[in-house]
C-alpha cells in the first residue's frame, strides 16, 4: 500500500466515528455443482456452497477477505465492484491490472475502507469467470442514511442472463476469425437471485428498501413491479432524490435502489416481471428485428402464502425512466473547470491475424506481463508515460485535475460503459443516433452520479470525475464478451503519488509462483521505453482463467480443432487515447 497507506485507512476508520469496526469474512474459492434453470453444471462458489455469500458492512469499517483458490484447474481474483479503494488501489482486484492471477492453493488478503454507502457487489475480474458464477452482494450500509426512516426492511434482488456451458469455450468461439459479426455468445435464460427463491414474502401497510442488481454477463433487465409504484432512492451507490418509476432498465453491472409500498388493503399476491433486453435498441422505432422478450422471470410479493402465486404480469412496452435524468441528492453541481479530456471511439475491429475485437481509438486491449499498478509503483518518475504499460489504452491524469471522459459509440447496440474507483457524474447521454460528441452539446449542471452508464447507439457520453484517488483504474464495457474482445481503457491516476506504492507479500507470492516480474515496464524491463517483450498480438488461442494441464490440454484441443493462424510478428498500433487540454 502507498507509503503506510494501512495507517491512512486507520485514520479514515476513525474519523469515520467510534462504530467503526473490522468485518472479516475467510473464503475459499471452490467448484460447486448447481442448477440455477434446471440445467446441472459446475459453478464457481465460496466455501463449497452457491450462490455466493453476501458482504456487509457500515460506513467506516475495514473489510477483510482471506481468500484461498481451491478450484484446482483456475486461477481467479476478485474486483469489489463501486468500491472506490481508497489508499488500496492494489486491492481492486483487476487481474493483470491490479494483481497477478491468483493460482490454485494459494491465498491472498482483500482489505478495503468501506468508504461510501451503497449497493455494490464482488465478482472475478479474471478472464470472463463471473458468468461461471463467481458473483455476490455487497452491501454497505449507512448509518446516516437519509431514507432510512422512510422504509421498513431491506430486501436484495439480482437478476442475470445465465449459460449453461461454462466460459473459456463459449469466448473461444467467440474470438475466431469466422465470427464475422462479432457475434457473442447468446445466454439460455433468465435467472433471479442465482436460482433462488424469486419470491419475496412481504406484509400489507409496510415499505421495502429493494436493492436491485444485474450482474449480467451481457444483457440489461427490465423489471416492473404490478401496478405499484417504484421510488428510486439510489443509483449505483449515489444518493438521489427520490423519483417514482413504473418501470427500470437495469444494464449489466447496475444497481438501482427503490422503495415499494404494499397497500395496506391488499387481498392477493402482487406478480414483478423481470424481463431480459436481448435487443440492440429497445426503442428503435423501426429496428432490424422485432422487438421481442424471449427470457423473462415472473416472481411475487408475497402477502399470503395461501393466495395464488400464479398471477402473470404483462407489459405491452417498456418505457424506462431516463437515468441520467435523476438529479443528485446532495446537489453537487458540474465539477470544472475541465482541465483534460480522455476522448474514447469504440467501434468493433481486427486484430493482424484476423480475430474479432473490439476497439478504442482503433486499437484492442492487450493484457501485458507485469501489472498495471506494479508499473507505476516501480518506474519512478518515468510511471507517467503511457508508452511504458504497453497497449492497454493508458491515459494519466494529474492529481487535483478535473477529467472529462467521452465515449463514442460507433455501434448499433447500447453499450454499459464502467469506471473503476469512481462514481462520475454522467453531464450528457442522448438518445439513439445522436452521433458523435461535439464541444458545443449541451451538458447538465446538475447531473447524476453512477459507475456504469448505458451508451446508446450512434451516440454518446460524457462524464467527469476529479482525479483525487491515486491508482490505476480500468474504463471498460461490463459486457464481459466484450471485455475479452478487448473493450477496455486504463487510467493511471496521479502517478507522481504511486512511486514505491507498496504491494503486500502474499499477492507478491502468487506473481512469484507464476514466474510474473512484479517490477519495469509492462515486460518487467528496468528501462520504460525498452519495449522488448512487450505483448503486442492478442493470442490466437483463448483459454480464459484455466491453469496447469487444463491449459495446456484446452490450448492442444483448440489449435487441434481450428483453423490454423499464422501469428504475424508485426505489432498492432498501442492504444493512443486522444487527449485535448483545455
Amino acid at each position: 500500500m502507498h507509503r503506510g497507506s494501512f495507517a491512512s485507512i486507520a485514520v479514515l476508520a476513525q474519523a469515520a466515528g467510534s462504530l467503526a469496526k473490522s468485518v472479516n469474512y475467510d473464503w475459499n474459492i471452490t467448484w460447486v455443482i448447481a442448477s440455477p434453470d434446471g440445467f446441472t453444471r459446475p459453478v464457481i462458489g465460496i466455501n463449497d456452497a452457491w450462490p455466493c455469500p453476501l458482504v456487509e458492512a457500515n460506513v467506516g469499517d475495514i473489510v477483510t477477505i482471506n481468500v484461498n483458490n481451491k478450484l484446482g484447474n483456475e486461477t481467479t481474483g476478485l474486483h469489489f465492484h463501486g468500491i472506490n479503494q481508497i489508499s488500496t488501489n492494489n486491492m481492486d482486484g483487476a487481474v493483470g491490472v491490479n494483481q497477478c492471477p491468483l493460482p490454485p492453493d494459494y491465498k491472498v488478503q482483500y482489505l478495503f475502507y468501506a468508504d461510501a454507502p451503497g449497493t455494490y457487489w464482488y465478482h472475478s475480474h479474471s478472464m470472463g469467470q463471473y458468468p461461471d458464477g463467481l458473483r455476490g452482494p455487497l452491501i454497505i450500509h449507512d448509518p446516516q442514511d437519509p431514507y432510512q426512516d422512510q422504509y421498513d426492511e431491506e430486501v436484495i434482488l439480482t437478476m442475470s442472463d445465465w449459460y449453461r456451458d461454462q466460459t473459456p469455450p463459449l469466448i473461444q468461439a467467440m474470438i475466431d476469425p469466422n465470427n464475422t459479426n462479432f457475434a457473442p455468445p447468446i445466454p439460455n435464460s433468465t435467472i433471479v437471485n442465482d436460482g433462488a427463491d424469486s419470491h419475496i414474502n412481504v406484509e400489507p401497510g409496510k415499505t421495502y428498501r429493494l436493492r436491485l442488481i444485474n450482474w449480467s454477463a451481457m444483457f440489461s433487465t427490465f423489471i416492473q413491479f404490478d401496478a405499484l409504484d417504484m421510488t428510486v432512492i439510489m443509483i449505483d451507490s449515489s444518493y438521489v432524490k427520490n423519483q417514482t418509476v413504473q418501470n427500470l432498465r437495469i444494464s449489466a453491472a447496475q444497481r438501482s435502489d427503490v422503495l415499494i409500498t404494499i397497500p395496506s388493503d391488499a387481498d392477493r399476491n402482487f406478480p414483478y416481471l423481470v424481463a431480459m433486453d436481448l435487443n440492440q435498441d429497445f426503442a428503435d422505432p423501426d429496428p432490424p428485428r422485432p422487438i421481442q422478450f424471449p427470457f423473462n422471470v415472473t416472481g411475487q410479493l408475497v402477502t399470503d402464502a395461501e393466495k395464488s402465486t400464479d398471477g402473470n404480469l404483462t407489459v405491452q412496452k417498456f418505457e424506462p425512466y431516463d437515468d441520467v435524468t435523476f438529479s443528485p441528492h446532495d446537489d453537487e453541481a458540474a465539477l470544472g473547470p475541465v482541465t483534460k479530456r480522455w476522448l474514447l471511439n469504440f467501434a468493433y475491429c481486427h486484430d493482424v491475424n484476423g480475430y474479432p475485437r473490439a476497439c478504442f481509438n482503433e486499437s484492442t486491449y492487450i493484457a501485458q506481463k507485469v501489472p498495471a499498478l506494479y508499473s507505476a509503483a516501480s518506474l519512478g518518475d518515468n510511471n507517467t508515460r503511457p508508452d511504458a504499460y504497453g497497449p492497454i489504452g493508458a491515459f494519466v491524469v494529474e492529481y487535483g485535475e478535473i477529467l472529462e471522459i467521452v465515449v463514442n459509440n460507433n455501434n448499433e447496440a447500447i453499450h454499459p460503459f464502467h469506471l473503476h474507483g469512481h462514481q462520475f457524474q454522467v453531464l450528457a447521454r442522448p438518445g439513439s443516433n445522436a452521433g458523435n460528441w461535439s464541444e458545443d452539446v449541451e451538458l447538465n449542471a446538475l447531473p447524476p452520479r453512477r459507475d456504469t452508464v448505458a451508451v446508446n447507439p450512434k451516440s454518446y457520453a460524457v462524464f467527469r470525475i476529479k482525479a483525487d484517488n491515486p491508482g490505476v483504474f480500468l474504463f471498460h464495457c461490463h459486457v464481459e464478451w466484450h471485455v475479452e474482445l478487448g473493450l477496455t481503457a486504463t487510467l493511471i491516476e496521479a502517478p507522481d503519488r504511486l512511486v514505491n506504492y507498496t504491494i503486500p507479500q502474499d499477492h507478491m507470492d502468487a506473481c512469484d509462483a507464476l514466474g510474473i516480474p512484479t517490477t519495469g515496464n509492462a515486460a518487467g524491463n528496468v528501462d520504460w521505453d525498452n519495449t522488448d517483450g512487450f505483448v503486442t498480438v492478442p493470442p490466437t488461442v483463448y483459454i480464459g482463467s484455466l491453469y496447469g494441464e487444463a491449459a495446456e490440454a484446452a490450448a492442444n484441443a483448440t489449435n487441434t480443432t481450428s483453423t490454423t493462424s499464422t501469428t504475424s510478428t508485426a505489432s498492432t498500433t498501442s492504444i493512443t487515447s486522444t487527449t485535448e487540454t483545455t
